[in-house]
């Protein structure tokens, strides 16, 4: 490959080119018999791409690869490695919290939060909606506990405050019509404490529609569930 007034002309490979590659590619390094050739290292590789040579597993597990041996080191590895017993540069120079200038102001401080969480974070006492409709209000920031259990419902606060801990398998609700998202009508008389079987069957749809609306909504489901057998399978 030559070069004239800027541009970039290619030498076209000989048969005498191609006998030298096939001869020394497959043994020496790819670099060295380039060079000899007078070409880049990159179209010496796409020439014996296309002739089908490759390099041979001597070669590679010799030094002349220039590769990592497993087991073995590399001499020129070795010249650049820590001697046993050699003092480094750095010893004595860091302490815990020691930085020179100004460095000190900018750097991450332990338990500090980065990226999103600190973008994110909202201080104990926020409020939020849950994906439920529910309100939430953040009651602590325990990085041991994971974010969602950070928040507790609001009714369930006001409710747990005046009665205590929820026993097993009951729930905290509103009563009929009484459920809000405004932290002020959340008061002890909007709600109510019920077990998990009471719950359910309210929430139920036996018992929130007339019997023939109930059928429907049944047959509806099983029918949704055959289609979606049909189309995983």
């Amino acid at each position: 490959m030559t070069k004239s007034r800027g541009l970039v002309k290619r030498v076209p490979w000989t048969a005498a080119d191609d006998a030298i590659l096939r001869a020394r590619y497959p043994h020496e390094n790819t670099r060295e018999v380039a060079a000899s050739l007078g070409r880049p290292a990159s179209a010496t590789y796409q020439r014996a791409a296309k002739l089908g040579l490759s390099k041979t597993e001597a070669f590679y597990t010799s030094d002349r690869s220039g590769r990592v041996q497993r087991g073995k080191q590399d001499p020129r590895m070795r010249s650049t490695q820590f001697k046993k017993g050699t003092t480094p540069p750095n010893k004595g120079l860091r302490r815990p919290g020691y930085a020179p200038g100004r460095m000190a102001e900018t750097q991450f401080k332990k338990g500090a939060m980065t990226g999103a969480a600190q973008h994110n974070y909202l201080p104990i006492g926020s409020e939020r909606i849950s994906k439920d409709g529910y309100l939430e209000r953040k009651v602590t920031d325990d990085p041991t506990l994971t974010p969602a259990r950070r928040w507790i419902a609001v009714h369930r606060l006001v409710w747990s405050e005046a009665n205590g801990p929820v026993p097993p398998s009951h729930a905290v609700t509103f009563r009929p019509g009484r459920r809000t998202t405004e932290s002020a009508s959340i008061t002890l008389d909007a709600l109510e404490l019920v077990s998990r079987r009471q719950l359910m069957l309210r929430n139920s749809y036996h018992t929130n529609y007339p019997k023939e609306v109930a059928q429907l909504i049944q047959l509806k489901g099983a029918l949704q569930r055959k289609i979606n057998r049909r189309e995983r399978s």
